[in-house]
């Protein structure tokens, strides 16, 4: 697959990201980054970039790790909720509903 070179711009500094993702959504993350790590240096206790941008990363990964967490937990509900229908179908629906 073709990668595409993408110009963005993190904290006043440009970066050429070269990926196989669509420009439009390579932007995005950045954006997303950039403003990760402006809401680190807004809160006054960081002036140096790269320790904000560590922090930012650390904030990043907790939405992620909580994200997981959620959708592990309503997979689950969904299997539970599944098994409680299909037990309330008849027998010869079941199979189906199973497979």
């Amino acid at each position: 697959m073709k990668k595409n070179a993408v110009r963005v711009t993190i904290v006043d500094e440009e970066y050429t990201v070269r990926s196989e993702l669509d420009p439009e959504y390579t932007r995005e993350v950045a954006s997303y980054v950039d403003s990760a790590i402006r809401r680190v240096l807004a809160s006054g206790t960081i002036v140096e970039t790269h320790k904000a941008a560590i922090l930012a990363a650390l904030a990043i990964t907790d939405e992620l790790f909580q994200s997981r967490r959620q959708l592990d937990e309503l997979s689950q509900r969904l299997k539970r909720l599944s098994g409680e229908l299909a037990r309330l179908l008849p027998p010869q629906k079941r199979q189906s509903v199973a497979g």
